[in-house]
């Protein structure tokens, strides 16, 4: 199998922007167990200042997942996605977001490292979000690791 390396640090993947739904904001609240009124009713979000529903803390990963193909990084780089697990994932927040913003996202791979004699790759790529007007949002990093033994082998 292939070893990725530090060559693919400073890989960018497209931009894609995204419009916030409330109704999305709301499914994934229930979807997660969130009961706080302000992620659910806009009026109580409101009330406490925000501009309508504040989008959840991990929201911004579903809605990375909304590009065209989200995987087609991966295949470009040749990556078997039949050995490919989540490894974690990280969250920096500057501003909140809400329903009715749109969000620009901007994603590259800023870590690549090997365990087990690389029997284990790890390739960490974050993504920068947005606003459409350019004020950040955050950044969250994936980290993904590849088996080099196993489905795709």
């Amino acid at each position: 199998m292939k070893i990725f390396g530090k060559e693919l640090i400073g890989y960018q993947t497209p931009k894609f922007q995204v419009e916030i739904e409330k109704g999305r904001l709301k499914l994934f609240s229930k979807a997660i167990g969130e009961t706080a009124a302000v992620y659910v009713d806009e009026e109580v979000a409101k009330s406490l200042g925000y501009r309508s529903l504040p989008v959840p803390p991990t929201f911004l990963f579903c809605l990375e997942m909304e590009r065209v193909d989200p995987y087609d990084w991966m295949l470009e780089l040749e990556i078997p996605l039949a050995n490919v697990l989540h490894a974690g994932q990280s969250f920096t927040y500057h501003q909140t977001a809400c329903a009715g913003d749109i969000l620009q996202f901007r994603g590259e791979i800023i870590d690549v490292y090997g365990k087990k004699n690389n029997e284990l790759q790890f390739i960490v790529h974050r993504n920068y979000v947005c606003f459409i007007e350019g004020a950040a949002v955050a950044e969250f990093d994936r980290t993904i690791v590849i088996q080099t033994r196993g489905k795709g082998n």
